[in-house]
């Protein structure tokens, strides 16, 4: 094909290169696209679960995704015998641990399951093996917060992944493994006020929105990149066998 005296004449696998790539990230770039209307909608719900009276936990089975993300509440004892350090969380540039203790729900006096709560950020002590003293409330208490998930199971590149009471992750089988408790799917996530100096400034839930959309305009410009280049690249190519 000749156009102002240039010849574009590209070679068949030049052609079917350009045309895999600049379909590839085309079709990245719409798959961006719907993961963000994916988390525009759950942002939606989220506002829409904020909005609604609290959910309380009882005898009652439950799915984790029928409470997951609301705000919850329940009564219940704690048992800090059976509580676990997870490692590895910064505070403001403090190295401590989330404090996890079971509670021993009950329910019109009667005692039911356990929920395991996430009272909140502690920071580590001095001694890389010996937890900081936490003060624990006696007797029953209310307590209210989010319900969050427990960490799916993945990858450990350390053994070491429950050291006595110091935990990397949470999983829910592997606590119910260890203790022997009938707990709920659901970490609480603490967010009422208790007397026992734990830290419950909890960030808010970043859906990374905006970071799809970001990889999205990558995507859609490394097409425009590729149809470009194969233009010009192929223009120059053969004129240059010509002179």
């Amino acid at each position: 094909m000749k156009i102002a005296g240039r010849e574009f004449a590209p070679a068949w696998w030049a052609t079917l290169l350009a045309l895999a790539g600049f379909a590839s990230t085309i079709a990245l770039g719409f798959w961006q696209l719907g993961r963000a209307d994916t988390k525009a909608a759950l942002q939606a719900r989220l506002d829409d679960f904020a909005r609604q009276p609290p959910i309380t936990l009882g005898v009652a089975k439950i799915q984790a995704e029928d409470v997951l993300l609301r705000r919850v509440q329940v009564r219940g004892r704690f048992e800090p015998s059976h509580g676990v350090f997870l490692d590895n969380h910064v505070y403001k540039h403090q190295p401590g641990y989330h404090v996890l203790t079971p509670l021993r729900l009950t329910v019109d006096g009667a005692t039911a399951k356990y929920v395991l709560v996430n009272r909140g950020w502690i920071a580590a002590g001095g001694e890389r093996g010996r937890t900081p003293e936490v003060k624990t409330p006696e007797g029953e208490v209310a307590v209210s917060g989010n319900a969050t998930p427990y960490s799916e199971r993945f990858m450990e590149l350390s053994s070491k992944v429950a050291e006595g009471n110091i935990w990397q992750n949470m999983v829910l089988e592997r606590y119910r493994q260890a203790t022997k408790l009938d707990v709920l799917p659901v970490i609480l996530q603490q967010t009422s006020a208790a007397d026992d100096g734990l830290v419950r400034d909890w960030p808010p839930l970043d859906l990374k929105r905006n970071t799809h959309l970001a990889y999205a305009v990558q995507w859609f410009a490394l097409a425009a990149a590729i149809l470009i280049g194969y233009v010009a690249l192929n223009v120059r190519r053969t004129i240059a066998e010509h002179r």
